[in-house]
């Protein structure tokens, strides 16, 4: 697994905690993270989308996907400072970060259940 994008450390110690239940966990973060993009991109005012970029942020940093982590708070950074020029190249950089960790997670759940 790629360790520019996530944290093995983290995503070991959630295996750990988390046992039978990692899988999901994966999973949920996936379907959540979908969710928070659709929030990124619908966001129709800075409150909304320094909101979103929160949640996204605090949820990639749980997951160990530091990266996307780090976009997210210098998206949500970003929005308290108009105007918003510009503001799609950050948003495209953060659903391409995401792609990467998605397909990174793809590969951390067949290597589990591989196991």
């Amino acid at each position: 697994m790629s360790d520019i994008h996530i944290d093995q450390e983290v995503l070991s110690s959630l295996q750990e905690v988390m046992e039978d239940e990692y899988l999901t966990l994966l999973d949920t973060f996936l379907n959540d993270s979908e969710i928070r993009l659709s929030q990124l991109h619908e966001a129709t005012s800075p409150e909304a989308l320094g909101l979103a970029a929160h949640s996204f942020k605090g949820s990639s940093s749980n997951m160990g996907a530091k990266v996307l982590a780090e976009l997210c708070g210098r998206l949500e950074e970003r929005v308290k400072s108009p105007p918003l020029n510009n503001i799609e190249d950050l948003i495209n950089q953060i659903d391409n970060e995401y792609q990467a960790v998605r397909q990174l997670y793809a590969q951390e759940r067949q290597r589990v259940l591989i196991g």
